[in-house]
């Protein structure tokens, strides 16, 4: 998960851009999924640790492009946590792949004479 800089803490903001969700999403998640995410607060402010923004990152993978329910969602963290981080690693490795294929072809079809 080399996609965002790595430090010891986030803000709701870099956390929500960084998953592409609005902050208010992650506050419901938060309160959806409260044993699994536990954001320090300081200052008013929540502030998210490593673990916790890759959880986040588990659980917009479960419910937006799996399609589960909040509640199968919590179900496959609590027993298959292992086993859905492979399978969102693998899924971000073929569309890094695809994308990457995408841009040989079109700078082949670039420097192809024959158009």
């Amino acid at each position: 998960m080399d996609e965002y800089p790595d430090k010891d803490y986030y803000k709701i903001g870099e956390v929500a851009q960084i998953l592409g969700v609005n902050a208010s999403t992650l506050r419901f998640w938060e309160k959806a999924f409260g044993g699994y995410i536990k954001p320090v607060k300081r200052n008013n402010k929540r502030l998210y640790r490593r673990e916790s923004l890759e959880t986040l990152k588990l659980i917009k993978f479960l419910l937006k492009d799996e399609k589960y329910t909040i509640e199968g969602a919590r179900q496959k963290l609590k027993y298959q946590r292992k086993q859905i981080k492979e399978k969102q690693q693998i899924i971000e490795d073929l569309e890094k792949l695809k994308s990457f294929l995408k841009q040989l072809k079109n700078q082949l079809s670039k420097a192809d004479p024959k158009g």
